[in-house]
Order: structure tokens, then sequence, then C-alpha cells
């Protein structure tokens, strides 16, 4: 990969020199290590602008020859004043993939924390409601996993049934 030449990197402070850069038609990537996601993100939107978390998903390299990696988290960050955007990339392994939430520097990161945590079995740390929100409660896997099979484990066939009350 090659540096960025962009005003957001060249903006982010001395002590984040060390992080991963690129571009590729046009799109700014930077990967930060789990133990330091929190300090760039909060740098990001309180010193360079990225005031809105546009989306928040996850990639599971399980079955991709080169990966060295697992879990791959994708923070996808705007600037609204200058229309920018900026990819932040964490990666993660098993057998407990966990970084800081995002939720007290951006409040719409509950859902989307929630959404990847619910799929992928992704932790996210100080959430303030980390719960399933697409999945039943009583769900014990995570969907989204390469190594989840596609007809299921029989789950669904396990929970509770639940009827629209007569009304």
């Amino acid at each position: 990969m090659s540096d960025v030449s962009s005003n957001t990197m060249d903006a982010l402070p001395a002590e984040f020199a060390d992080l991963l850069s690129s571009e590729f038609r046009g799109q700014r990537r930077i990967v930060v290590p789990a133990d330091r996601l929190i300090e760039v993100l909060k740098t990001l939107k309180e010193k360079l602008g990225y005031d809105l978390l546009a989306d928040l998903t996850c990639v599971d390299y399980l079955t991709y020859r080169d990966a060295q990696h697992r879990f791959g988290l994708v923070y996808n960050l705007a600037n609204t004043e200058t229309n920018q955007r900026l990819i932040v990339r964490c990666f993660l392994d098993d057998p407990e993939p966990t970084v800081p939430s995002a939720v007290p520097l951006w409040a719409g990161a509950n859902w989307l924390e929630r959404e990847v945590w619910d799929l992928f079995g992704i932790r996210f740390a100080g959430h303030p409601d980390l719960r399933r929100v697409l999945l039943p409660e009583g769900f014990a896997s995570h969907p989204l996993r390469k190594d989840y099979p596609l007809q299921g484990r029989g789950e669904r066939h396990n929970l509770p049934v639940i009827t629209r009350a007569e009304g």
C-alpha cells in the first residue's frame, strides 16, 4: 500500500504516522489496531471534522487464502462540511473479537454495533445495550460468520413461538 497524500492524512497528528494508509479509486483508507481505535476515531471526529458515522460493518476473512486476520471492521466516516469520506479498518481475531464501542462518539453507532454483534459476534466493550437487534435473544450463533452452515444449526426450531395478541 502506498501513503495517501490527502488533506486528511496530512492533518493526522504525528503519533498516527505509523498507521497503514492507502487510496484506491479516490477512496481513502486507514488501518488502525484495535487498541488505538477509539483514540483515532475521536481525533478524526473532533479535530478533523468527521462528524458522521455513515456505516459500520464487518467482513469475515475465514476463507480468504492470504488473510492475516479473521475479521475486519469497516467504519465509513464522512465530514459533512467538506463532503470527504474516510474508511477506517480494524482487524480482529478469534476467540473473543472485541473493540471499544464508538457510541460515545456517535450515537448512531448503537444500532450498527448491535447489528455487527448479532450477525458476526464482534463484541463492543462499553456498549450501552449490546443485545440482538435482528435475531431472537435465544439465538446462540452469529449467522454471517463463514463457518456458520448455510442450512443453519436448527436454532430456529428450538425458539419459542411468539404469536400476535388478539386485538
